[in-house]
């Protein structure tokens, strides 16, 4: 189906001054976009403490509220690997800490250029690890850990699981991926009907991998492309949520069916008529509040079974 009229309108104003992609550079774009940041809305009514985890910035937010200890999501934010931050997605994930009933620790790993694969991956990877062994002094239930996160985020959200089985844990409730990234190695079908206008467009989506991933190879490795790993059993059970109108839509889709391949249980949605990003368009777009009560919802039930 085409865009829903929101979304329509929405595209139609970010599309009314293109950007040039090949006359900025990555940091350039990182500054365009630090200055489109909105803050978090007051009624959510989260707290936020900043904390170093073994050298990785994170934040992490709970509702006032709540005194003892809580669940967890870690969030890795998106951002094409090069922009964003914990900044960018405050609104976001302290809106998923309301809806979810759940703490947030979200992660400043480190961008490209500056910092190529697998940076950012070992970034997550050290987060995660610092959130099992140090969660418990800032109020957090490390026995209640779900990993999520938007577009490349969502890679890394993915890929941290996969680390954590393979090397030692912590063990992870659930994940939740929201339009993530999983295959960076060919052409799907969506990639081909929105590569252009839809938001996340091929020029601006192969500077980033550019930035990320100079040496072309390294986009076959599993750190990069996680629909390539050879074995994704044995995985917490995860949600993901697609847009019809992106061109990762299919990657999405794609990894769902490998996860239930493999046996891991799997909530696959995708929101007709919307496009790339537009988790983060609540209070605008009827669909993202749509998309983050499901989430919120997911998370819930996760954290609230018992383990078996």
């Amino acid at each position: 189906m085409p865009l829903n009229p929101i979304a329509q309108a929405m595209l139609a104003h970010m599309n009314a001054n293109p950007i040039d992609w090949a006359s900025i550079t990555p940091q350039q774009f990182r500054a365009m976009s630090a200055g489109m940041e909105q803050p978090a809305d007051p009624s959510d009514a989260i707290t936020h403490e900043d904390v170093d985890a073994d050298g990785v910035p994170v934040r992490i937010y709970r509702r006032q509220e709540v005194q003892g200890p809580e669940p967890v999501l870690l969030f890795l934010h998106g951002g094409g690997y090069i922009a964003c931050g914990i900044s960018s997605h405050e609104r976001l994930c302290s809106r998923l800490a309301r809806r979810a009933e759940c703490a947030i620790v979200s992660v400043d790993y480190r961008l490209a250029p500056e910092h190529v694969f697998p940076a950012a991956v070992d970034d997550a990877l050290t987060a995660l690890r610092w959130l099992g062994e140090h969660g418990e002094k800032h109020g957090l239930d490390t026995g209640r850990i779900a990993v999520g996160g938007d577009s490349a985020g969502g890679s890394l959200a993915t890929v941290a699981a996969i680390r954590a089985r393979d090397e030692g844990g912590p063990i992870i409730r659930h994940q939740l991926l929201f339009y993530p990234g999983t295959d960076l190695t060919g052409e799907t079908e969506s990639e081909r009907l929105y590569s252009d206008g839809y938001f996340l467009d091929s020029d601006f989506s192969a500077m980033c991998l550019d930035a990320y991933l100079p040496n072309a190879a390294d986009r076959a490795h599993s750190w990069a492309s996680p629909l390539l790993t050879r074995d994704l059993s044995n995985l917490p059970p995860a949600t993901i949520l697609t847009a019809e109108c992106d061109p990762l839509r299919d990657e999405g889709r794609a990894y769902a069916d490998r996860l239930r391949d493999d046996g891991v249980v799997v909530r696959y949605k995708d929101f007709p008529g919307v496009f790339h990003g537009f988790v983060s368009m609540f209070g605008v777009l009827p669909d993202a509040d749509e998309a983050i009560e499901d989430a919120a919802g997911e998370l819930r039930r996760a954290f609230a079974k018992v383990p078996a």
